[in-house]
């Protein structure tokens, strides 16, 4: 007798309090860190908690966003047709690369 393999439903295995991915998890985490030093300086260095407290939600909920939220593909924007359905934070990695490469592209059109 051989084996088989049976298709199963894994959509949302990886997920972790419904709404977070573990991609997503990491960067509101990383996103709440860096809040927590504007907190630090807001918070006890100002006195001003409830300032330190927004900032800190701001950040975490930017680095929610980053994780999770992918570009969608919409038909009247030219921008979103080359990268529609990437997610967010490989569109902002390969970026950064490219700032990186200090090389200078030049495209000149040969005519026949």
């Amino acid at each position: 007798m051989g084996t088989y393999y049976i298709p199963r439903n894994v959509k949302g295995e990886t997920r972790l309090l419904n709404i977070f991915t573990v991609k997503s998890l990491i960067t509101t985490v990383a996103g709440t860190i860096i809040g927590s030093v504007f907190y630090l300086i807001f918070g006890l260095l100002l006195g001003l908690k409830p300032v330190g407290i927004g900032i800190m939600v701001f950040f975490a909920v930017v680095g929610f966003g980053v994780g999770a939220i992918k570009i969608p593909t919409l038909g009247g924007i030219p921008f979103t047709q080359k990268i529609g359905g990437e997610s967010l934070d490989e569109i902002i990695r390969r970026y950064i690369k490219f700032k990186m490469n200090r090389k200078v592209y030049t495209y000149t059109k040969e005519e026949k």
